[in-house]
């Protein structure tokens, strides 16, 4: 057993229960009186020289560097709900400077260029922070880095030998790291001081914004597009009362099916889930520690995340989320997978465990929602129409740093011209397609016990994990 099957064996339904009790059934970021009034909706049709199609991250850095690039050009953003609404304003706030979902999984996939991609990702951080700067964006930026936390005794000896060969790791043994952030589960951890920032996610939405309308972007929400069709001139981007016929379409659509058909083979949505705390008392605070203020994860393949936040109010609150990653039949995107009370019970437990100290305490909020992954589980980039639509998706949890990265390469892409960026393989090549069902389901149903079984066997892979390791398809988080 883990240290995680043990705290659901151990603690209560009952404790359990009361600790979900009062929690709200929507997402803390978006559930704030400070979110912008919805825009009108697309009536009629207009013209432009480059229409995005989604408001959320990629839509609204590509908005942001396209009229950095040029002032003068004409953007028109088309949003089908509203700006932020879905893993742009639902995720944790990790803000990461990887590119290729952790180094492991880049050298792996693209060994000849991560050395590369690493810096271009750091970089790609470090103005993320210079335009919060710039644009004096309120979003709750703080560089703090991160914690990987060991929770297994077999975890420990990584850490060492990570840290032993990487200057920007600082082991801490358990002693330092109790000092650091007080919890019976933390047996050692590497700090990474670069590399992570936190971020309020729904506010940096929300202030990108205000940025592009400032820019004299024309955001529309409510606003679902319904077809691409291209002629000698252009392309035409449909709506249900209009449409926008542009020079050059940039596609950011995240999960939901993709606009260039044949690249929805390559992303399946997968379900994450998160738990916010009620505000803890300055008590409750010290007797954690925790003032550095460093995300935290687990080295566990079903790994959590956590983070503090402060509110409205100036309290301190955490959050906390991940373990289960669902995976529903079809790749299916209901409302009704955003609650799922099995896993909240679960986050619940092991919350419990890890800061034992905060018994009561209790929580505020409890949700979830989609994120895209494919099988490299960093984006993948596409064009269709000759080079005048551009698409980029499959971020895979990590696309609060990665889709401005992104939003540049969709922006070289659709300008015509070689750069550095497009010249390489992290752009010119693809993942590989995941399967029909009832494959997909049956891979995924498989691969998520078997990473749990690895997780109870000192993270030793077996054979289905290391046949999807072979055929590119495997992923050691």
């Amino acid at each position: 057993m883990t240290t995680f099957d043990r705290a659901e064996a151990e603690i209560s339904q009952e404790r359990v229960a009361a600790a979900l009790a009062g929690a709200k059934a929507a997402t803390y970021w978006l559930d704030d009186p400070g979110r912008p009034a919805a825009l009108p909706p697309l009536r009629g049709k207009i013209t432009a020289d480059l229409v995005i199609v989604g408001g959320g991250y990629t839509g609204l850095w590509t908005a942001l560097l396209a009229k950095e690039r040029d002032p003068k050009r004409k953007v028109v953003l088309l949003e089908g709900k509203r700006v932020g609404w879905a893993a742009s304003g639902r995720n944790g706030g990790f803000c990461e400077a990887s590119l290729t979902h952790g180094e492991s999984n880049g050298k792996e996939r693209l060994p000849h260029e991560y050395p590369k991609l690493e810096a271009l990702g750091l970089e790609n951080l470090r103005e993320i922070g210079e335009a919060v700067k710039r644009y004096s964006m309120d979003c709750d930026y703080e560089e703090t880095g991160v914690l990987n936390v060991a929770t297994e005794s077999h975890q420990v000896p990584e850490l060492e030998h990570d840290a032993a060969g990487d200057s920007g790791l600082e082991f801490l043994d358990r002693q330092t790291l109790q000092a650091e952030v007080a919890s019976p589960l933390f047996l050692a951890a590497n700090y990474e001081r670069e590399g992570t920032s936190l971020v309020n996610p729904a506010k940096l939405v929300w202030e990108l914004r205000r940025v592009v309308l400032g820019m004299g972007v024309a955001i529309f929400e409510n606003t679902p597009v319904r077809s691409l069709d291209a002629d000698g001139g252009g392309v035409t981007v449909g709506t249900d009362e209009g449409s926008v016929y542009a020079q050059r379409v940039a596609l950011g659509t995240n999960a939901f099916p993709a606009l260039i058909k044949r690249d929805r083979f390559y992303t399946v949505p997968v379900y994450d889930y998160v738990l916010m705390t009620n505000p803890l008392s300055d008590e409750q605070l010290e007797s954690i520690g925790w003032k550095r203020r460093q995300g935290i994860t687990d080295l566990n393949n079903r790994f959590h995340y956590s983070r503090l936040v402060t509110d409205a109010d100036g309290r301190t609150r955490i959050l906390y989320g991940g373990y289960d990653a669902v995976y529903n039949y079809g790749g299916r995107i209901k409302k009704q997978y955003d609650q799922r009370p099995e896993t909240f019970e679960k986050l619940a437990a092991h919350f419990i465990a890890t800061y034992p100290q905060l018994e009561g305490l209790g929580f505020s909020h409890k949700w979830g929602g989609v994120i895209d992954t494919c099988t490299r589980f960093f984006s993948f980039f596409d064009t269709e129409y000759d080079g005048r639509v551009a698409h980029a998706a499959g971020f895979t949890g990590l696309g609060v740093g990665a889709t401005r990265y992104a939003a540049n390469v969709l922006l070289d892409l659709l300008s015509g011209e070689e750069t550095e960026r497009t010249r390489m393989d992290f752009v010119k090549k693809k993942p590989l397609p995941f399967p029909p069902e009832p494959f997909a389901s049956f891979g995924a149903k498989v691969s998520l016990a078997e990473m749990a079984r690895a997780d109870r066997n000192e993270g030793k892979r077996g054979l289905w994990l290391k046949t999807m390791d072979a055929v590119g398809l495997g992923f050691d988080s």
